[in-house]
């Protein structure tokens, strides 16, 4: 993977005593890793063993199948970079039918859609991984879109975004991904907010942190301020709060569902959970029972081949971000993306690393949390050395951007 660009964060070459302290911790994010996919492994093998294969057939009897992409459509060709292996672009999208207990907090109950959508992409070196979310209030040319019996749904200028996953699924929202973008979708993969509680239970929580109190009584959500861990309905709530703890609504929603999802990865890392085959068991239940994928990957050994793709990925390498957008002049409630969204594109297109235009607000799954201070001192220099007028203004925005999104600075 191309690495003309050094992310925020990785230590300069002139400052070797700050590289040397960082090493171990790198190797320690890396070997954490690696553990649950061991353990994974371990707990797979237990349940493969005589007696207990009935336990194996429910993991894998769990899943269920996506529609495949119908061979007429015309899609983006991947591009092959050199080396063993390839980048991997996973598209995942949250189903959003509220049929679930509690699911309909917001009050936007109705046919089923997709509140949230990130592109996943794995860089051919397995070193970084990093989600993009896709605002579901932007507006893009939707194309025709052709669905597996040939019928084909009618594309549209200016539509939002989600509209897309409404009228055809998975399917249509690929499709519509792949042509808006020209990268080429290697999986499809749906979540129900269902299962997403389920898997938060499966841990024993989630760590998140509030800076401020929430007192909703029309959606019935409330919550103190400070760090907490959360459990599945608390976590449920708190991922489509949009009312009181963010300013920007859908856009702090958004941000908080990427630190969100990176306090997970670090949870389902820690200790506490791999110390505890039966929540691994149970979070592999939970995750598998939430899951639909492409033919490809609807199966158990896929999934473990898939998550032995990360096992030289550290959780500092694992980051979240936003595809850069703007407000439609027009209409202040919805969004556009930018021609600085193009760029990000293109880099993932050729497997090249995010580079500090992109990277430098995003979320790490080493640290999503923040701390309930607000103070934006974490992301200054950790060497001793005095912040550069620049620096400090870069990091009391970067502050000010998670406090306006409902999250810690």
């Amino acid at each position: 993977m191309a690495d003309d660009e050094t992310p925020p964060g990785d230590a300069p070459a002139t400052q070797p005593a700050l590289a040397a302290r960082k090493r171990p911790m790198e190797r320690e994010h890396r070997r954490t890793v690696l553990r649950v996919i061991l353990v994974t492994h371990l707990v797979l093998a237990l349940l493969t063993g005589v007696g207990v294969s009935v336990a194996y057939q429910q993991l894998n009897g769990n899943i269920e199948t996506l529609p495949g992409i119908p061979d007429g459509v015309d899609r983006p060709d991947a591009i092959e970079v050199e080396g063993p292996k390839q980048p991997i672009n996973i598209l995942i999208m949250g189903s959003d039918t509220r049929d679930c207990e509690g699911c309909a907090i917001d009050g936007e109950a109705g046919s089923e859609g997709s509140d949230t959508t990130i592109l996943l992409h794995i860089s051919a070196d397995r070193k970084d991984a990093y989600g993009v979310s896709l605002p579901r209030d932007a507006l893009v040319t939707r194309p025709d879109c052709m669905l597996p019996d040939g019928e084909e749904v009618p594309g549209e200028e200016l539509a939002m975004f989600n509209e897309a996953f409404t009228l055809g699924g998975a399917l249509c929202t690929t499709q519509m991904f792949e042509a808006l973008t020209d990268v080429r979708v290697d999986h499809q993969v749906v979540v129900d907010f269902n299962g997403f509680k389920d898997m938060v239970d499966a841990v024993n929580g989630v760590e998140v942190c509030l800076p401020k109190d929430v007192d909703d009584p029309e959606h019935n959500i409330f919550f103190d301020a400070g760090t907490q861990t959360l459990t599945g309905q608390q976590a449920l709530n708190y991922v489509r709060e949009r009312s009181v703890l963010s300013v920007t609504g859908d856009i702090g929603r958004m941000t908080r569902q990427q630190a969100f999802i990176a306090s997970m990865i670090n949870k389902v890392v820690s200790a506490g959970t791999l110390s505890r085959p039966d929540r691994v068991f149970s979070f592999l239940d939970a995750a598998t029972s939430s899951l639909k994928l492409d033919k490809e990957l609807a199966n158990l050994p896929a999934l473990v081949d898939l998550a032995m793709q990360f096992k030289n990925t550290g959780l500092d390498d694992i980051r979240f971000i936003t595809v850069p957008f703007a407000e439609y002049e027009p209409d202040p409630n919805r969004l556009v993306w930018t021609e600085d969204a193009d760029k990000l594109w293109e880099r993932i297109r050729n497997d090249r690393r995010l580079g500090r235009d992109f990277s430098e607000e995003s979320i790490k799954a080493d640290d999503p949390v923040g701390t309930a201070s607000g103070s934006p001192s974490t992301a200054l220099p950790s060497d001793g050395s005095s912040a550069t007028p620049e620096e400090t203004a870069a990091a009391q925005e970067a502050a000010a951007a998670r406090l306006a999104a409902g999250l810690c600075a």
